[in-house]
């Protein structure tokens, strides 16, 4: 295998990336080399799709296919080598049906990409020994390791951009005018391009779509749920039975609340979920009761110790441990060998597993964090926040978040966030948010200095608040007091960085450390053009970002 599409990739002298029988994330080679072939299967579907359009062929099944099966290959999602079997062999199947209907139209005789006539084996052997002509890294020696890294820049920016777009089909909401861009972008890098200005540009293109999924994703999660609203999250258990929910997709919880209802189960969210308590449509269920446990990469200990199944709905997912793998469900992109898989939004097993588990026996004392400072919320005072930066009480905006990293003792976002002045503003979202959301940052008249935007899907409201806070103050984004302080760490994180850099975001500083396919020429590149900052120590970034903003 040879997977760096994350950030906890080996490092070392000699290898940077993922090239052993097992990644750091846990995924095995034949998992990996699977991914990979999917991949290329469906760049191959792509172009075929992209170019049936141009006949006024479009397949609402194939769009769906195709940002179903990028989804499952993000990091910590799909690590079910047999899934991967079977998908490679849909994208064939759905490939060999739009080629028939394409048969008798102009584009007969059309020159596919490549990828386009790849024909899989029907078994995990032989699929494997297939892989050299689907791997990432096929042809480096030739092209090189920078453009070998703007592709990967394109293809792993895509995976995030399709995850969000998920996230929206799954509440009934889809664009087909993106559908098409995607399609587009996926088929580009069939070509196996090689200009790095293109490239570059490319990638840029891959950030604007981007911003119309996440824009489409806000709309769908607040037609769907309604506006986010100011909400005290119980952090502490209530006795009784109990389900946990992990991941992403509300839609999924949705169903599981709907399903739970008048059971005697009680619904905890986990991770990403926890914004989920702000939305009137999911907390109008009185037994959706609080937020257990915190970010992703401690759920191997908090599993463990809750007392009731726990269904994972997107990425996030790492190595069960024995103790509660025979207690955990997959849904949706989500797999791991072993792990029962719910896939008919049917929840009646996860059900009577947390009717048949303990629970909790008592309730703990309460205690409670606070959500729902989604752009609606936000702008609602915007008036209020706009008098106090030109008073003087306001002088800084801070947003510290994404995506969060594994590495034990990483204090960076703590320290940073707990080092803001007390004149400033943090805005947080993603899992970044549990390194401080629950140390006490108190108030400036009234808005509290922590404002909890959401999940790393609720990114539009970043965008959002700071483009409006812009036009308030008649200067561009880039003019404000607002310092970008990113973590990163999987393929979302980098489709929301390139829509950053695609409306013109500048100073962004971004860590721990970088993603290994930004090349030092590629990094020299993104530094001159968009003044990319590398995470140095809290007090040293600190101290630059508001420096520039002076």
């Amino acid at each position: 295998m040879f997977c760096y599409q994350c950030e906890q990739t080996q490092r070392s002298d000699t290898v940077l990336g993922c090239a052993s029988q097992k990644g750091n994330c846990g995924k095995d080679t034949n998992t990996s080399d699977l991914q990979d072939i999917l991949i290329y299967q469906l760049i191959g579907l792509a172009d075929y799709a992209q170019h049936a359009r141009t006949v006024g062929i479009t397949d609402q099944g194939i769009d769906d296919f195709i940002q179903y099966g990028m989804f499952t290959t993000l990091t910590n999602v799909n690590f079910n080598a047999t899934r991967f079997v079977n998908l490679i062999q849909q994208a064939a199947k759905l490939r060999d049906t739009l080629k028939a209907q394409l048969a008798t139209t102009p584009l007969a005789n059309h020159t596919w990409v490549a990828a386009a006539s790849f024909a899989p084996t029907s078994t995990m052997e032989e699929l494997l020994k297939q892989h050299p002509i689907a791997a990432i890294n096929r042809d480096q020696a030739e092209v090189g390791a920078d453009v070998i890294g703007l592709r990967m820049l394109i293809l792993y920016g895509l995976k995030g951009v399709c995850a969000y777009s998920h996230h929206a089909r799954t509440l009934g909401f889809r664009d087909s005018a993106i559908d098409a861009d995607i399609a587009k972008l996926l088929a580009y890098l069939g070509t196996d391009p090689v200009d790095m200005d293109e490239l570059l540009a490319q990638s840029l293109a891959v950030g604007e779509v981007n911003l119309r999924v996440m824009e489409l994703l806000d709309r769908a999660n607040n037609e769907t749920f309604g506006n986010q609203t100011v909400t005290q999250v119980r952090v502490s258990p209530v006795a009784g039975k109990a389900i946990l929910v992990s991941g992403h997709d509300l839609h999924d919880l949705a169903q599981i609340l709907e399903q739970t209802k008048d059971s005697g189960v009680n619904v905890y969210t986990h991770g990403e979920m926890l914004p989920a308590h702000a939305y009137p449509g999911l907390k109008r269920y009185p037994h959706l009761v609080g937020n257990y446990g915190s970010a992703w990469q401690n759920q191997q200990i908090e599993f463990a110790e809750f007392p009731g199944p726990i269904i994972l709905t997107s990425n996030c997912i790492i190595e069960p441990d024995k103790s509660y793998k025979q207690r955990i469900f997959t849904v949706g992109p989500v797999g791991w060998a072993g792990v029962r898989h719910i896939d008919n939004g049917d929840y009646k097993m996860a059900i009577q597993a947390a009717k048949a588990l303990p629970g909790f026996k008592e309730s703990a004392p309460e205690k409670f964090i606070t959500t729902g400072f989604g752009h609606h919320t936000v702008l609602g005072v915007a008036d209020k926040v706009v008098a106090g930066v030109k008073a003087g009480a306001i002088q800084h905006f801070f947003v510290i978040g994404g995506c969060d990293g594994a590495k034990p003792g990483r204090n960076y976002y703590t320290e940073l966030a707990q080092s803001t002045p007390a004149n400033s503003v943090v805005l947080t979202l993603g899992c970044a948010k549990y390194r401080f959301n629950q140390h006490e940052f108190g108030a400036i008249d009234g808005i509290p200095r922590l404002l909890d935007l959401g999940q790393c899907n609720d990114a539009y409201s970043a965008i959002k608040i700071a483009s409006t806070l812009a036009g308030a103050f008649g200067c561009s984004v880039n003019e404000l007091p607002l310092s970008l302080m990113i973590s990163w760490f999987e393929q979302k994180a980098t489709a929301v960085l390139l829509s950053l850099l695609a409306v013109g975001v500048k100073g962004i500083h971004l860590g721990p450390t970088l993603p290994v396919y930004l090349t030092p020429n590629l990094l020299a590149v993104l530094q001159e053009r968009f003044d990319i900052r590398v995470n140095n120590t809290p007090e040293a970034d600190l101290k630059l970002a508001l420096a520039t903003a002076a």
